[in-house]
């Protein structure tokens, strides 16, 4: 531990905290200052001025990374027998029906992304207590409940995230590995950004983006400044 904290202290001496730093910038330094001997992940946290208990200034989306998150999704179809086929082709890695209802009743959600159909959504739902908690819930919102199965299963597989603002009022998520180049990390960040601010709703008031950190696993945050970019 005393190594990792005098590499820690190595690291956050390269970068200024009180200083915000355009994404391009922040993507560069988080990079620097990562420590970890595996492939840390890279997240971005937004604090929205919005209040998320009023249902009209709830922030919630779904935005393709160009260049991917970096981590393999796990992705069960919860489909009907004429569906099958077309989740396993576009890379689905567990697909069915009852069985995998059955396996969720007793506590089995080792998966990251479930996409189900309309028809099959009330089976689903009553998952609720299971998948809910997990943020493992399918919603139209979001294009995991959708005929279109294979699209949604490529997806996912592909780099497709979905987002959604929390009791405080910030959105977390992740936007990539230290492995990535800057400039692919810069590019999913945008992405992400860009998409949040699309998403204001007409009832918030007041500054909309307050204030944005990236980091990476057991880095410090990084300021971004709002003004690069909103």
């Amino acid at each position: 531990m005393a190594t990792l904290t005098k590499k820690r202290k190595v690291a956050d001496a390269k970068f200024d905290v009180n200083k915000a730093h355009t994404v391009a910038e922040a993507s560069k330094v988080v990079k620097e200052i990562t420590t970890t001997k595996f492939d840390a992940s890279v997240d971005i946290a937004i604090r929205l001025g919005v209040d998320p208990r009023k249902a009209n200034q709830m922030v919630r989306g779904t935005v393709t990374l160009p260049h991917g998150t970096g981590k393999t999704l796990r992705v069960l179809a919860i489909v009907t027998p004429d569906k099958e086929a077309e989740a396993k082709a576009a890379g689905a890695d567990y697909v069915g029906l009852d069985e995998y209802i059955e396996k969720i009743k007793n506590g089995w959600t080792d998966v990251d992304v479930i996409i189900t159909m309309p028809s099959v959504m009330g089976k689903v739902g009553a998952l609720g207590r299971v998948l809910g908690p997990r943020g493992l819930m399918p919603n139209p919102k979001t294009g995991t409940v959708t005929m279109e199965v294979g699209k949604a299963v490529a997806d996912s597989k592909g780099g497709k995230i979905d987002f959604k603002v929390d009791k405080a009022g910030i959105v977390h998520t992740g936007i990539g590995r230290a492995s990535f180049d800057a400039q692919k990390l810069t590019e999913n960040a945008m992405e992400v950004l860009n998409a949040i601010v699309k998403l204001k709703p007409s009832s918030a008031r007041g500054t909309y983006v307050k204030s944005v950190y990236m980091s990476s696993t057991m880095s410090a945050g990084i300021q971004i400044d709002t003004k690069s970019f909103n």
